[in-house]
């Protein structure tokens, strides 16, 4: 039996209609949905599949909608009786994964993200940030030109998500700096359409306050390996899990060592469950042209047939 993960998408995974099909498909996303909506204080189901966008981007909407839908892909999944090897999340995504991995409920991971959304939206509103994506560039170049250009801890590394995809994260000054000597060496820089500096030391501020709000939530040692975003490795202990969950707030994301963490361990089935396809896209680039693997992406009712079809 091939080894096969479990990856969740996190922000920028959204758009309007997203789990709609599930949700008219089964009583059990309808009541996970009512939950969600209940937890968070949010029209969820109309949020998600009526938008407007606008409303769904907000990181204090977009944190429980997102995962409500991985979730309901998740549950649909599990029905099935299929499990994965290893569970692994982008970001946002680490708490479906989480969830996937038997390490926290459905509810307190809900409960989590929305906590999450509201300090990430507070600190956002305190401090101006923005992110840039770096193309073209490895991870030890663009760390250098972040070393050149940082005052203060002012810009960082976000998301190393590809050999040369890396994404930067601070305060516009900064980050608009590296992004201008990124460019003057050959590489594109795109600003993301987001609403604060994710992952970076601007989030400082919101660290004590979900710490402690974490610690307030069970979590129970994982049933499958969870690779984690800071450390591109799993953990077995429920409060040094915890501890990694608070640090991922500022902390750059390691999806390029986390892939390879999985090659490493001989994954070759790579599920995503949840809205979007921009996990399979960055795998895609990611992966040794040698390597056997099949991904999949479980975002409606067709793509998860066709999941389906070809696992059982």
């Amino acid at each position: 039996m091939k080894k096969a993960v479990f990856l969740f998408p996190g922000q920028g995974a959204q758009s309007v209609g997203m789990g709609h099909d599930f949700y008219q498909e089964f009583d059990f996303v309808r009541e996970l949905f009512d939950m969600a909506s209940d937890i968070s204080k949010i029209n969820l189901s109309k949020l998600c599949f009526n938008g407007p966008m606008e409303d769904l981007t907000m990181t204090v909407h977009l944190q429980p909608a997102v995962t409500a839908v991985s979730l309901a892909c998740l549950m649909a999944v599990e029905k099935e009786d299929i499990w994965p090897d290893y569970c692994a999340g982008h970001s946002l995504g680490e708490y479906s994964a989480l969830c996937a991995a038997g390490i926290v409920s459905k509810e307190n991971t809900l409960r989590l993200v929305f906590k999450r959304g509201e300090l990430m939206h507070r600190e956002s509103v305190k401090h101006v940030g923005t992110m840039h994506a770096i193309l073209g560039l490895t991870i030890d170049a663009v760390e250098a030109l972040v070393k050149e250009v940082q005052k203060d801890r002012g810009v960082s590394v976000a998301n190393h998500n590809a050999v040369t995809q890396i994404v930067i994260t601070g305060v516009p000054d900064q980050v608009n700096k590296v992004s201008s000597l990124a460019v003057s060496k050959g590489a594109k820089a795109i600003p993301l359409k987001v609403s604060g500096a994710w992952h970076s030391e601007l989030m400082r501020g919101a660290e004590k306050d979900f710490a402690e709000f974490v610690h307030t939530i069970d979590f129970t040692k994982p049933k499958k390996p969870v690779i984690h975003n800071v450390t591109a490795d799993t953990a077995n202990d429920p409060a040094e899990i915890q501890k990694i969950m608070v640090k991922q707030l500022c902390s750059p994301v390691k999806w390029y060592d986390s892939m390879q963490k999985l090659v490493n361990e001989e994954v070759e089935v790579f599920a995503e469950i949840g809205p979007g396809t921009v996990l399979a896209g960055i795998l895609k680039k990611t992966m040794p042209a040698d390597y056997p693997y099949k991904v999949y992406n479980i975002s409606s009712l067709k793509s998860f047939e066709t999941f389906l079809k070809d696992v059982s």
